[in-house]
């Protein structure tokens, strides 16, 4: 019952309608114990020969009373308690989500999105159900089961009662370990769900690759390895939760039999009457649902923690990247400095870069290049604080990044990734994602800055053309100019170009960039790239090899140097020269 424990800070917060449907569940409990002790009072009026009328309709005008009192306090009660669990549902399911967009980068490098999704669907309804099946069959079988048992004990016979409940004591000790196991088993069960689940999403986003290399049939083969895994393992949970009803029937016909055994015994003796041994096997049936509910109660408490164990991990996850109390609210502007002796990532061995020290002024451009893994994206990835454990410090307007409020600093930086991400939403939508009430005309002007413009004019339905999910009905190309165009759509003090050119044509990225320049005076502008055209008016360029600067300068100071950056730069331009037919 440790689940309930856990959530009494709930329970305390909603007290009033647990308060209230567990008066009424109570109170409906009571009401049930009045119509076994009229049938044993009307077959003694029977058998004496007393029965008239008047005490006939006034049995049955007291039961239909109490049934319509019943069916009323019923409705009321299900809606305190039930809704108070929807209420948690709500609750929780809103606090993983926010603790989801709190989390570093470092946590969704660990966690695969379909477990997470299951955590959010099928974990919170198993805590939805504790909350509120759970709290009633808890309630009600202890409520249902005590009033029946005192009204047995008390208005008939208590030795009959004592000799009834001795198999009572077997149904908690065998309920009981089912309930371990099942525990344990559910909790598999869980963890083999979100396998699958994560596959599901997995495979239906890579559909193209798979079709791409013929893998359909080891993919689904796949899918049904894990799917039969699933089913085995929630079988193996049936499997226990099975023997609960048999378990406790079993119980019940032993205390049925020693009712009818001991108490026709009674009725001989002359210590009961007919009546009364029919009271009292009726309040006997009416024990059954409480033992059945006792049954159900541990199968719904120990998936409900096992499930409140798994979320319980996921909000215990720490937010790495948090604002210090003192965070300016401030907008950063100015320069940016580095002087970082070194980052490594978590878990890692080695540092992914080293020694890196730089000065960008106020509107100028920096060029990042180098190799693949040379440790561009990591560069900028500390500039927007993805990642706060670092041996030195940058600055941003002579101010470390600390100083500012993490969602002020990232006001300040539009910055396109390597993978863009689109939603699945309109053009018009996607691109004024950050700045939801901008005009229409804004949008297209960053569209026409993003040379994406005319492209989506050609689309039939225009900016309202839906792109489908992560953009699946665009070029790559496509994809990335609108990107760059939500970037710019926000006029950053900081535009961040990572490798954000690589899908277009030279021509198309020189007039990206032509306009950048004509309409970004003032503004930095950071770009790394593999293709060295898109970097060299730059006003500093930085050539990292293996997280170090290796070379430093302007396109002019670099090719005046033999180095890397020359070797590549004519590697290109040779390239350039004879893919035009030179």
């Amino acid at each position: 019952m440790k689940v309930f424990l856990d959530l009494m800070w709930f329970f305390k917060q909603e007290k009033k309608a647990y308060l209230g449907g567990i008066g009424l569940l109570m109170f409906v409990a009571l009401l049930q114990l009045i119509p076994p002790k009229a049938i044993g009072v009307l077959v003694d009026h029977f058998k004496e020969g007393t029965l008239t009328k008047a005490v006939l309709f006034q049995w049955i005008g007291m039961l239909i009373v109490i049934a319509f009192l019943m069916y009323v306090l019923r409705y009321f009660w299900r809606i305190m308690i039930f809704g108070s669990s929807v209420k948690l549902s709500k609750l929780l399911r809103n606090k993983l989500y926010h603790h989801f967009t709190s989390l570093s980068q470092s946590f969704y490098q660990r966690r695969r999105t379909g477990d997470l999704m299951a955590h959010a669907t099928n974990d919170l309804q198993a805590i939805q159900q504790t909350a509120g099946a759970g709290v009633l069959t808890l309630v009600d079988s202890l409520a249902t089961g005590g009033f029946v048992i005192v009204a047995m004990a008390t208005t008939i016979s208590w030795k009959l009662t004592l000799i009834c409940l001795i198999p009572m004591p077997f149904m908690a000790l065998l309920t009981n370990w089912y309930g371990t196991l099942l525990h344990k088993r559910f909790h598999k069960a869980q963890e083999a769900f979100s396998s699958l689940n994560d596959k599901t999403q997995e495979s239906i986003s890579g559909i193209k690759v798979i079709k791409t290399f013929g893998q359909e049939k080891e993919d689904v083969e796949d899918f049904r390895k894990q799917s039969e895994d699933v089913v085995q393992k929630n079988v193996s949970v049936a499997k226990i939760d099975s023997l609960f009803d048999p378990t406790i029937n079993i119980i019940v016909g032993v205390s049925f039999f020693l009712a009818i055994a001991f108490g026709a015994k009674f009725v001989l003796n002359g210590e009961l009457t007919i009546g009364q041994l029919i009271s009292f096997t009726t309040y006997l049936g009416l024990l059954i649902w409480p033992m059945l509910a006792f049954g159900w109660l541990f199968n719904i408490v120990e998936r409900g923690r096992a499930s409140y164990d798994r979320v319980s991990q996921l909000l215990d996850e720490k937010v790495e990247i948090k604002d210090d109390p003192s965070a300016a609210a401030v907008v950063p502007s100015g320069s940016i400095q580095y002087a970082l002796k070194s980052f490594t990532y978590p878990n890692a061995k080695d540092p992914s870069l080293l020694n890196i020290e730089f000065k960008l002024e106020k509107g100028q451009t920096l060029g990042v290049v180098g190799k693949l893994g040379a440790g561009k994206t990591t560069l900028l990835k500390l500039l927007i604080r993805e990642f706060d454990d670092v041996d030195g410090e940058i600055l941003f307007g002579d101010k470390p990044l600390s100083y500012y409020q993490i969602k002020k600093l990232r006001e300040a930086i539009g910055y396109v990734p390597q993978e863009h991400f689109l939603f699945s939403a309109s053009i018009k939508d996607n691109i004024a994602f950050a700045r939801p009430f901008s005009s229409e005309n804004e949008g297209m002007a960053a569209a026409s800055l993003a040379n994406i413009h005319e492209d989506i004019l050609g689309f039939t339905e225009q900016y309202e053309t839906v792109v489908g999910e992560r953009g699946v009905s665009l070029s790559g190309g496509q994809r990335q100019r609108i990107s760059i165009a939500r970037a710019l759509l926000l006029n950053p003090e900081v535009l961040i170009l990572d490798d954000s050119l690589s899908a277009v044509d030279a021509k198309t990225e020189e007039a990206i960039l032509s306009g950048l320049k004509k309409n970004r005076e003032g503004k930095t502008t950071i770009i790394t790239a593999h293709r060295l055209s898109a970097i060299k008016h730059a006003d500093l360029i930085l050539v990292l090899d293996e997280g170090r600067v290796v070379q430093k300068g302007t396109h002019e100071e670099l090719m005046n140097e033999e180095g890397w950056y020359k070797d590549m730069y004519l590697h290109q331009q040779l390239e350039e020269l004879v893919e035009h037919g030179g």
